[in-house]
């Protein structure tokens, strides 16, 4: 475009002023976030088939198909009672074992999955973005919708599990609902954060095993949370407590079991969870976003 131009009433104007009267902008410059989730939600008819292909590529091949989906946190839950539950003996100080670790092997299973499969969601995909134009955000989105509705699946088979453990059904069963709700939307901000993260920097997937059995150690899924309280104090304790994995998973045993004890007052808990939710879901939907334009290249 040449850097002057004559108007219809012979002024003179300039690229810039062009430019902005018939709505071109710079092909490279990053759009404001309101407009980026305008776009992204245009693009929901997109994330929602992506996200149903990846579901049928993932368990398409095998002989139980969607039945994994249930079959992994229950062959999970299994193997911790046997090695924790039993031989080591974490049962103790629990009256109900068993939906006691199950709740948390589901629900920290939940996020695992996440952080797994949002980590490969931008270099998982990279033929994609370089041919379509799309908001990559789309990407996450998918992950964290997969997972979601992976986990409502599995969530059937837990309810099951608690009821044949012996806890009964009760009004507080429906506290599950703003429980999920709040960890959807943590477990989404996760998922974008991850990817920025792991289109960056590739070396970070060999690390995240580690990271996610080290979380997974510290959110009180294998043994009673009191075993906290019995070696840490002052502000080890409350560091350890607000742990968002531990926070979620508490939520949930206080909706589904009866007699449990928890890491905290239940206000607290839902406190810790909401700001949990808020800072990253936001927080990793802002980071996200301030990287679209690199996705892709390189």
């Amino acid at each position: 475009m040449p850097e002057t131009a004559v108007a219809e009433s012979g002024t003179e104007l300039s690229a810039k002023e062009l430019a902005r009267r018939h709505g071109l902008s710079s092909s490279g410059r990053r759009i404001r976030l309101p407009e980026y989730t305008r776009q992204l939600w245009r693009y929901r008819h997109f994330i929602s088939a992506h996200a149903r292909a990846k579901t049928s590529s993932a368990l398409g091949q095998t002989n139980l198909g969607t039945l994994w989906q249930v079959l992994t946190p229950i062959i999970n839950a299994a193997v911790y009672y046997v090695i924790f539950g039993v031989v080591i003996g974490t049962r103790g100080g629990v009256d109900n074992f068993i939906p006691y670790l199950c709740i948390g092997v589901f629900v920290f299973g939940f996020t695992q999955s996440v952080v797994n499969s949002g980590i490969n969601a931008i270099t998982g995909n990279l033929g994609l973005i370089r041919a379509l134009h799309f908001p990559r955000a789309s990407l996450p989105l998918s992950v964290a919708l997969v997972e979601a509705r992976n986990f409502l699946t599995a969530l059937v088979v837990l309810f099951g599990i608690v009821l044949i453990s012996g806890e009964p059904i009760n009004p507080e069963w429906l506290l599950v609902i703003p429980a999920l709700v709040l960890q959807v939307v943590f477990n989404t901000g996760l998922a974008m954060g991850m990817a920025r993260l792991g289109s960056k920097m590739r070396d970070i997937k060999q690390l995240i095993p580690f990271i996610m059995r080290f979380w997974m150690y510290g959110s009180a899924i294998l043994y009673p949370v009191t075993r906290f309280t019995e070696h840490l104090h002052g502000w080890k304790l409350a560091l350890v407590e607000a742990n968002p994995l531990l926070v979620f998973v508490e939520l949930f045993r206080h909706a589904l079991m009866e007699n449990v004890v928890l890491a905290g007052t239940p206000t607290l808990l839902w406190t810790e969870a909401a700001v949990w939710a808020a800072v990253v879901g936001l927080g990793g939907y802002v980071y996200f976003w301030r990287g679209e334009k690199g996705y892709g290249r390189g």
